[in-house]
Parts: structure tokens; sequence; C-alpha cells
């Protein structure tokens, strides 16, 4: 039986040793959220994918990321309620957005970004899933497991619960529509209170803390150094007017500091998170998954037996599902597994698709270039045309992956600072926006660029150099630079 001491005990905040930002503490309801076997699951799914098989040091999972998100998302707020008490901030407001920041990343499958943004939409073709989706689905599921222990804490944790504020927990994880100044879109907060739905993911301008904990973890782990500093934002934040809602500002002496913000972002895509190998042994792990995904069977909430693919719409099923998955696989003797045991072992052996050549793209207006197949029907008219290149090789057989990747400052070709708001020393309750042109003439002209990437599967030096003759000529008659090879030194 429970006894009163122990209830107090229960409800004392722990603190923990966090790497990034040292000593966190966090409020006893994020605790009993972390204590649920839907949270635990987060230390088996790796932050940063496969990028640990490049990096070493790339090993962090989702875990820490999101105890690092919660302890940053309540110490902004905190710091605007002190500066600012007459806004409103309320202390259920900030344990709310903590769980939000918390709870943000449950949504995500094995490898992360790897299965919804590569594996579902290999087998779901034109399913709309996303882990963010999954994150409320997973925090719901966590709210009613366990006879809905959970939910009890809720109401015995939290000063004067109500439903609505789990309607906005969860709109804080999934934010469901953008703000303007037409209709309010959101239930949980009031528009006085628009500036709340900016501070774990910001939809207006991208700046939020989430990208502040990954930042300087994701750099930590890689080896990189950080530009940026999130607490000179911390510092300077201020809720004003702007467009027609409360939006949180920044000092315009930051602004400068933010473009170092968005330029680590894109730092970070081009030296790891779309690195040549990082990418091409995601997508040989996207491979070995989908070979494996009707042969991996997980248990639904009503005893229904599921997919990989399909346990995406069950929590009970999903909640089984992490990056422990190629230990399974690799450790089964089931002959339907061969398959997808065999393209893990060439990744363990480094056995990987061979990198071709690289092309500088457009950044909009790419017609076909994204189509794999008009490569491959350019490669079969350079073949006619150069017979003596490759001789009894049939190029309709020619197996290549064709990687498009894109870089960009989080708004695609916009500025995204564009869309942040400053105010002055001189008068710090007004809220203005800064030209690019105020802030430096060093700062980019383009915010985004593209690269187009030829791997091929075919490792035999004539096919290799056959392949990077063509796409050569390719990259000529497309207007597209001449590609950089390993003969270039890439």
């Amino acid at each position: 039986m429970e006894t009163e001491e122990d209830h107090t005990s229960e409800e004392l905040p722990k603190v923990f040793n966090d790497p990034i930002h040292g000593h966190i503490e966090l409020h006893p309801l994020c605790i009993k959220i972390i204590d649920t076997p839907q949270f635990q699951r987060l230390r088996n799914i790796k932050q940063l994918g496969t990028c640990y098989l490049v990096y070493p040091g790339a090993s962090h999972n989702r875990f820490e990321h999101s105890l690092g998100v919660c302890h940053l998302a309540g110490k902004l707020l905190r710091a605007i309620k002190e500066r600012q008490p007459d806004v409103g901030i309320t202390d259920k407001d900030i344990l709310c957005v903590e769980i939000a920041g918390l709870c943000h990343d449950l949504g995500h499958g094995p490898f992360s970004h790897l299965f919804d943004q590569k594996f579902i939409p290999t087998v779901r073709k034109g399913c709309k899933w996303k882990h963010e989706k999954a994150s409320v689905d997973m925090f719901d599921y966590m709210l009613r497991d366990n006879d809905r222990r959970l939910e009890k804490h809720f109401q015995r944790l939290m000063m004067d619960f109500k439903e609505v504020d789990l309607i906005f927990i969860k709109e804080l994880i999934d934010v469901p529509a953008a703000i303007d100044n037409g209709r309010w879109p959101y239930r949980g907060r009031g528009r006085d209170k628009s500036f709340l739905y900016e501070i774990v993911a910001n939809k207006t301008n991208g700046i939020d803390v989430d990208k502040w904990d990954y930042f300087a973890r994701d750099c930590f782990m890689l080896g990189m150094k950080n530009s940026f500093d999130h607490t000179r934002c911390i510092t300077s934040a201020r809720v004003l007017e702007a467009d027609g809602r409360l939006q949180i500002c920044y000092r315009d002496k930051e602004a400068h500091d933010l473009y170092d913000m968005f330029h680590t972002r894109m730092t970070l895509h081009r030296k790891a998170y779309q690195h040549k190998t990082h990418n091409i042994i995601g997508k040989m792990m996207c491979d070995a998954l989908v070979a494996a995904d009707e042969f991996l069977i997980f248990e639904g909430e009503n005893g229904d037996k599921l997919s990989m693919s399909t346990a995406i719409d069950d929590m009970k099923a999903y909640c089984q599902l992490t990056d422990t998955v190629i230990r399974t696989i690799l450790l089964s003797s089931e002959e339907n597994l061969n398959t997808s045991k065999s393209i893990l072992m060439d990744i363990m052996n480094r056995k990987l698709y061979k990198y071709v050549a690289q092309t500088q793209g457009k950044a909009t207006g790419n017609g076909n270039i994204n189509d794999p197949e008009h490569i491959k029907e350019y490669l079969l008219k350079f073949k006619n045309e150069n017979d003596e290149m490759l001789e009894n090789f049939d190029v309709k057989k020619l197996d290549l992956e064709i990687d498009i990747v894109k870089l960009d400052y989080g708004m695609k070709t916009n500025d995204p600072i564009s869309k942040v708001r400053f105010y002055s020393k001189i008068d710090e309750n007004k809220a203005v926006a800064i030209a690019k042109s105020q802030i430096s003439h060093f700062l980019p002209e383009t915010f985004a660029e593209q690269s187009i990437r030829l791997y091929c599967k075919n490792n035999s030096p004539d096919v290799i150099h056959f392949v990077r003759e063509a796409f050569s000529a390719w990259c000529s008659q497309n207007n597209l630079p001449k590609p950089k090879g390993e003969e270039d030194g890439e």
C-alpha cells in the first residue's frame, strides 16, 4: 500500500547530468512520463539514424535529446516570464510546454528519419504519415496504457488540470496549422498566448528549442564546432505584438547570430546528415527493412498481427519497433529474412553501393532531373553511341541510385530571418523587421542549393567508368557543372 511519504518522495523534481546542458531539473510529472515504456523506447532509437556508421561518436539517442528539449523549453519560458510578468505565463503553461518538448519525438521509428522519410514512403505509396502524428498517437497510448495510471498522475501533479491541457500539449507536438491573422486554429490556448506555439516547433521562422538542443548535441557528438549559442537568444527573448499577434522577438544585435544558427543547420546537413557515405548506408538500410517488412510481425492492441509498415497504425505494435530490429534480422534463422540479412551484412562489411559522381544541381526548376529513369534512358542512348566503352553489357539492367541532396536554411529558397521580428535598445517594446542588407554584406545571396549524386550497385571498374562518363555527358546536356568524382579527390 502506498503511503503519503511514498507520494512525497515521488513528487520531488529529479536532476539529470546532461553532457550538453549540465545539471537539469525536471518536474515530477515529467519523471512519470520518462518512466513509461513508451518513453524508455527512445533509448533504442538513434538520433542521427545510421550516421554513427560514418561518425563513430554519433551514437546518441532520441531519449537524451528529448530531455534536452524539455529543459530548454522550460528555461526559455521562465526567462520570458521573469522578464515580462505581465504576459500572463502560468506555471501550468510552462509545464505543458515542457511536456510537449519531452514527448515531441515519441513517434520516431527505427533510425529516426530513415523510417518516416525513406522506409514508409517506399512501402506505403501515397501514405501521408509522419512521425509528429505518431508522437501524438503514442502520447495518447501512453496515457491510456497501464489502467490510465499516467492520466491519474496528470490529475494529481498538474495544478488545475483540464482536458484542454492535453489538447494543448498535443497541438504543440504536432502543430495542426500555420498561425495567421485569420481564424485562430488552436483549441489548447487562445490567440493571447500564440507565442507558446513557437517554442517546441516553430512553423513561422524555424527558431525553436528542438533545433537549439540538436544543434548543440549533434555538433558535440559529431566532433564539430557549433558557432551558435542559444543562451544569447534566451537572454534577449521578449514577447511582443507583431503582425497581428504576440510573437517571440529578439534583440536586433542577435540577427547575425541567428544567421549563424541557420548556417549551422545547413553545415550539419552538408557534413553529416547528408554525407555521401551516410546517405547510401541509409538507402541500403532502407532496402534491408523493405525486404524484411512482411516477415517481421508485431502484436497490436487487439491482438492483430502487424508488419513494420502497418505497425504505425497501432501504437502497441509500434512501441516494439526500434533500432533493435536489425539485430532481430541478423540473429534470425528464417530463410525469408536472408535478403535483408545479406544487405545488413554488406553494410557491416563495408560492401556499399559504389559512389560514382556528384554535380551541383538547381534549387528550383529541376524538371525530370529528379527522375532516375531519365538518367538511365540517357545512359542507354549514350551506350548506343559509344558501344566500344562497355561491350556485352545490358545497360537496362544497370542498378543506379540517384540521391537528390537539398541544402537550405530551413525555408527552402527563402530567407528565414525575414520572418523573425526584433526590437532595439531604444524601444524594447516595438517589434520590427530587419532587412538582410541592414545586417551584413557578407550574408548569402541564395538560401538553398541542390546536389545530384549518382551511386551504382554494380562496382565493376568498367561499369563505373562507363557510368561516370555517361553522367558527365548528361550533366553537359542539362547545363549542369562537370561532376565531382573520385578522380577529382572527392
